[in-house]
């Protein structure tokens, strides 16, 4: 009798669970989530079309991008870094660089290891280069626009 006990148990604590926790996964404004994703395409295009190039390099206390602009397009007078970790939201960084003659430079907090997605964009957001990074062992990246064609 007690294995039959231990299973109504265990059912009786995974339904309090299941009833007591939220789990997330489906958003309330999903439609509103989806309309987003479409600017960032956009976005992407926008950078594709300028045909921009960045190199994004990161030092103990500085990022530095280089930008160009192979169709020649007008280059920014600052740009806006945002320094994403994957799954340590508290250590993300968004920073306004800025520069002359497509070279921007501004200060950075300390960056853990891993893995960092990173986002280059206008400070008008009207174009954005994504990619990512990897620290320590590569604080170096190009990072090519991509997008339709």
């Amino acid at each position: 009798m007690a294995g039959p006990a231990v299973v109504v148990m265990a059912g009786i604590v995974t339904a309090w669970i299941a009833i007591a926790t939220h789990d997330g996964l489906v958003a309330d404004d999903y439609y509103k989530q989806g309309l987003a994703v479409n600017q960032k395409l956009a976005r992407n295009d926008a950078a594709a079309s300028l045909q921009f190039e960045a190199r994004l390099r990161i030092t103990s206390e500085q990022a530095e991008v280089r930008l160009v602009s192979r169709a020649g397009a007008e280059l920014p007078p600052r740009l806006r870094l945002t320094l994403a970790h994957p799954t340590r939201k508290g250590e993300d960084q968004a920073l306004l660089l800025s520069g002359e003659k497509g070279v921007y430079a501004g200060r950075v907090g300390a960056l853990g290891s891993g893995r960092w997605h990173v986002i280059v964009e206008d400070e008008a957001a009207t174009w954005r280069l994504a990619g990512s990074l990897q620290l320590p062992e590569a604080p170096e990246t190009t990072i090519l626009a991509t997008g339709k064609r």
